[in-house]
């Protein structure tokens, strides 16, 4: 009876499937994130020169800390971890200043000595800023919350159209394959049972593969030439060197990386129905320092918590943060078996962009869902919205705009997420912070 009571007030945050539906969901976190955990090495590598073999070897590095990082996030260990499901993978925030430190005269060793020193920053941070959680009410939330979600659906609809940069991009077929996935989504969500709707991203994966094999969408010729086995080992491209103007840069994408795992922590608290604590905040951020840090001794680089799976996390309902950490298990072995890498790798574009469209849109729906919560009667709460949503937006709608500020500037404002972020904290404090609350917000206040 005892066992019974217990197993009831057992969060589903803490419980673990059976393994079949561990493996079957733990994959498809990892097709839902593969896409963009390669894409950083691969810009860095390729505007740094590299030779194929070594952009292979920063792929299957950041892998492998890609799939510890998120075991530390999701398991946990001390106070490292905020035990949420919650994937791990490189930041596109730190692309073009680790590019600008590589390509003048810094190198990879400039890059590594950066992140390094940049990780154990987020660390020693990490307790202060899990104290301003109160800074971050629903109307905050909820307002980052719809902006992940509203700055990633740009990206599955490259993702859609062939992904930015392939010859084949915006063909009408790729398009088409797409609106089959999407279409397959959403009609396992609809008429599957529970199970199946569960997995619902991953089977729309795997027949949107299916079908596209007939159709030349598929190339798997880089898995015969991939290496089975592949083994990332601390500093194979020298030892770090510190330089102060790459660690400033660094130190600047520590606090936008730090404010975007804000967000992700608070949306995904808010799907699973657990809401983070001021010390579990400060526990996630340590993890990412812990994992950055991992990053420069092992050839990759900073490291952030996906918003692509919080979508997934609000898409299928599975709310277990075992699933996710069995997830980061599959990375690891894909770090270490860079073939298997290969063979997802062959999974087109268009079928990505299908998944994510539903997955992304999940985001910025529960940011929705969490501001409906919100009284927007006699108070500014609608302008803090609207504002926060329109400067989120702004290099979502125009990429280059900043081109001509300084680095640090573009940092910051060029994630959507960050600048939206930021903006809705201090608009918030402007209008909320030392205003006596409305008569109707009290009486809400007090509603049970």
């Amino acid at each position: 009876m005892k066992l019974l009571r217990r197993r009831i007030a057992e969060h589903e945050v803490d419980r673990v499937p059976p393994f079949g539906q561990l493996a079957a969901l733990g994959l498809q976190h990892v097709l839902a994130m593969y896409a963009g955990a390669v894409a950083v090495p691969l810009i860095v590598g390729n505007a740094m020169g590299l030779s194929q073999a070594d952009i292979g070897y920063l792929i299957g590095a950041d892998l492998l800390v890609s799939g510890v990082g998120t075991l530390i996030q999701c398991l946990g260990f001390w106070r490292f971890g905020v035990r949420l499901p919650l994937m791990q993978g490189c930041t596109f925030a730190a692309v073009t200043p680790m590019v600008l430190i590589g390509t003048t005269g810094g190198g990879l060793t400039a890059i590594y000595g950066a992140v390094i020193v940049s990780g154990l920053l987020m660390i020693l941070l990490a307790p202060a800023w899990g104290r301003l959680l109160r800074f971050f009410p629903p109307l905050v939330t909820g307002t980052v919350i719809t902006i992940i979600g509203v700055s990633l659906l740009p990206v599955a609809v490259n993702w859609a159209a062939g992904g930015v940069g392939a010859p084949s991009y915006g063909e009408p077929r790729n398009l088409a394959l797409a609106a089959v996935v999407l279409l397959i989504v959403l009609l396992i969500q609809r008429f599957a049972p529970p199970m199946l709707s569960r997995i619902s991203v991953l089977l729309a994966i795997v027949l949107g593969t299916l079908v596209a094999i007939p159709f030349g969408f598929t190339d798997f010729s880089g898995v015969g030439d991939a290496a089975v086995f592949g083994v990332s080992t601390p500093f194979h491209f020298g030892l770090p060197t510190f330089e102060v103007a790459a660690i400033v840069s660094m130190a600047v994408v520590t606090l936008v990386t730090m404010t975007e795992t804000t967000g992700d922590i608070l949306a995904v608290g808010e799907l699973v129905d657990r809401p983070p604590t001021a010390a579990a905040l400060a526990d996630g951020l340590r993890a990412d320092g812990l994992s950055t840090v991992l990053g420069g001794v092992f050839n990759t680089f900073p490291y952030t918590a996906y918003a692509q799976n919080v979508g997934l996390v609000g898409l299928t309902r599975v709310r277990s943060r075992y699933v996710v950490a069995f997830g980061g298990g599959i990375l690891v072995v894909l770090g270490l078996l860079p073939v298997l890498g290969e063979l997802v790798a062959a999974i087109p574009m268009p079928v990505l962009g299908g998944a994510g469209i539903a997955m992304f849109g999940t985001v910025a729906a529960s940011g929705i869902r969490t501001l409906s919560g919100v009284s927007f009667a006699d108070n500014g709460n609608l302008i803090v919205v609207a504002v926060s949503l329109g400067v989120g937006l702004v290099p979502v709608a125009a990429p280059t705009i900043y081109g001509h500020f300084p680095l640090w500037f573009r940092t910051i404002m060029e994630s959507g997420i960050s600048a939206g972020c930021l903006t809705a904290i201090l608009l918030n404090i402007l209008f909320n912070h030392g205003r006596r609350p409305s008569l109707r917000e009290r009486a809400e206040a007090l509603r049970p």
